[in-house]
């Protein structure tokens, strides 16, 4: 399959989806036309060698950034039309964030960072407090929640992170070299933990160079020069 990737029940939908960067003087095409098709419940890994736009993808689907032109409807919202305020708003309601390099707060306890969505959502502390330890368990750190970010292994934060990332319920969870910097091993226990996630409903994009990572999803969609090239993998 070539050009457009399709999948049925459409949660996200690019059709000629442009990215265009200016740089100095000239104009850096980033993406180039991409048209794509993500459906509820889907694990899609994007892969391709530097500047092939997959890192782009990622930060228009998070609603990170905006199409130079094309449309991005994510649950039937163009999110090219919306303000930022809605953008924002948007990201923290039905998005989840898993980064390289966790993102975590140092300041803050595991239980703390596992609820700084909530808190931005308006939560009341004891009912965040309260969620935050429920996806502590679920992550295996329910004997860490006082602890903070620089008591804990890369796997362990990696997991505090994923647990924030779900503190929301999102509609999908982005991840971005999500065993990027751990040890073979625990890269493993990450992505069985990704794994399990996918097989109970949630939907994930995930940007990746490590084919035997990629190889986790059910989907694997490889960018070069801004375009999707191919894709392997059905639902």
């Amino acid at each position: 399959m070539t050009a457009t990737a399709t999948l049925t029940k459409t949660l996200v939908s690019l059709r000629e989806v442009r990215k265009i960067y200016r740089m100095g003087d000239q104009d850096v095409h980033a993406l180039a036309g991409v048209n794509l098709d993500i459906s509820a419940g889907a694990f899609c890994a994007m892969m391709g060698p530097s500047g092939s736009g997959k890192s782009t993808m990622l930060n228009l689907l998070g609603c990170l950034d905006r199409p130079s032109s094309g449309i991005y409807t994510l649950e039937n919202r163009n999110v090219g039309k919306l303000n930022d305020d809605d953008l924002s708003e948007l990201r923290l309601r039905r998005l989840g964030f898993i980064f390289q390099s966790f993102n975590l707060i140092p300041q803050l306890t595991v239980q703390e960072n596992i609820a700084l969505p909530l808190f931005y959502l308006g939560w009341e502390q004891e009912r965040s407090a309260k969620r935050a330890t429920e996806l502590a368990a679920i992550v295996g750190l329910e004997s860490r929640l006082r602890h903070r970010p620089q008591e804990l292994s890369g796997g362990q934060q990696q997991r505090v992170a994923i647990a924030r990332a779900l503190a929301n319920d999102p509609a999908i969870i982005l991840a971005d070299e999500p065993t990027g910097n751990l040890d073979s091993s625990t890269g493993v226990q990450i992505m069985e933990m990704l794994t399990a996630l996918h097989q109970e409903g949630k939907t994930l994009i995930m940007v990746t160079h490590e084919p035997d990572i990629a190889a986790y999803a059910s989907v694997q969609i490889h960018m070069r020069d801004g375009k999707i090239d191919e894709v392997h993998g059905e639902l």
